[in-house]
């Protein structure tokens, strides 16, 4: 099956080295990820998950130094998806959908690294029945990087988990995050395209022909050249935030890929300090509008205080958001 087609922003990404050259490409992905066995890659391989260049390849292809390989890891027998007793801040639910505070650190659905512990393994142990369209992914309608934390939300059944796909793809949901950032950025709408990196391939960045990514900026507070950030994300890409912030001169304090290690290192930012404030949307059966609200976590407070004291924050959230 031709699986050319398919994009996916949690696939591995890797440059072949000088050292790996010669190597059969199932050999090499079993060298490079010993937790899957070379007869899971061969059938990643011949189900069309894996490209090289771009194009689907053959078990007995020989990649050269330099080629690009692609792997969009895909639930196989030799995988499975179990309920873990993971304790979730539960925002809001009822038989459609449910709505959480995540913590910084939890892993949205499976991937490489990380089979297990996810907040895909809570919902399963959390919920009776999941809608199974994606089988990485039961209920999963969007993400949040590991190190972001905040409003998530996720599907109960197949018809709430296709009406708020739709939504998402059609931008009907407003979604509103805050960003402890270094320096201070212009304010107003970032219209800047995004894909990935030319030569780091795991990041992404501006680029001229890249996917449109449109984030609206808003600086609450500054203070000692951190700014308390309001962004309104209008596309989804991966990344978006944190590649626009870093765009404009002021990268997310904390972030290990985008931001400053200097920074992070002397102000003692241990994760980058982004945080899923609210999500407005329609309930997907009902109609009715929703608003979730995740409180800060205690990381994100401490900045907070340093940037503009707890009582003038509480306002300009409450006036601005």
């Amino acid at each position: 099956m031709d699986r050319s087609f398919i994009h996916n922003p949690d696939s591995e990404v890797l440059i072949i080295g000088e050292e790996e050259e010669g190597l059969r490409i199932d050999v090499l992905l079993r060298q490079r990820y010993p937790h899957h066995s070379r007869t899971y890659f061969q059938t990643l391989i011949e189900d069309g998950f894996v490209l090289l260049n771009g194009h689907p390849i053959k078990k007995r292809v020989v990649p050269i130094e330099g080629d690009e390989i692609e792997v969009c890891f895909q639930l196989t027998p030799e995988l499975s998806l179990a309920p873990e007793s993971i304790p979730l801040d539960i925002l809001y639910e009822d038989e459609h959908l449910i709505a959480v505070n995540k913590p910084v650190g939890l892993v949205v659905h499976p991937a490489p690294g990380h089979w297990s512990g996810t907040f895909v393994n809570a919902l399963l142990g959390h919920c009776e029945n999941l809608p199974l369209s994606d089988h990485l992914r039961p209920g999963i309608v969007h993400r949040l990087d590991k190190q972001t934390s905040g409003v998530l939300i996720a599907a109960k059944t197949t018809r709430a988990h296709q009406l708020l796909i739709e939504q998402f793809s059609q931008r009907e949901i407003e979604k509103v995050y805050l960003a402890i950032c270094i320096g201070r950025p212009a304010n107003g709408t970032v219209s800047a395209p995004i894909g990935r990196h030319p030569v780091h391939r795991k990041e992404m960045t501006v680029l001229p022909d890249g996917k449109e990514a449109i984030t609206d900026i808003k600086v609450l507070a500054f203070h000692q050249n951190l700014s308390l950030v309001l962004a309104k994300p209008k596309t989804g890409r991966t990344h978006q935030i944190r590649v626009h912030l870093k765009h404009l001169g002021a990268p997310v304090l904390g972030d290990e890929i985008y931001g400053s290690s200097r920074a992070n290192e002397t102000l003692q930012a241990h994760r980058q300090l982004l945080h899923a404030y609210q999500l407005r949307l329609r309930h997907p059966i009902s109609g009715a509008s929703l608003q979730f609200t995740a409180p800060l976590p205690a990381d994100f407070k401490h900045f907070l205080q340093q940037l503009c004291g707890s009582s003038l924050c509480q306002s300009e959230l409450g006036s601005n958001v």
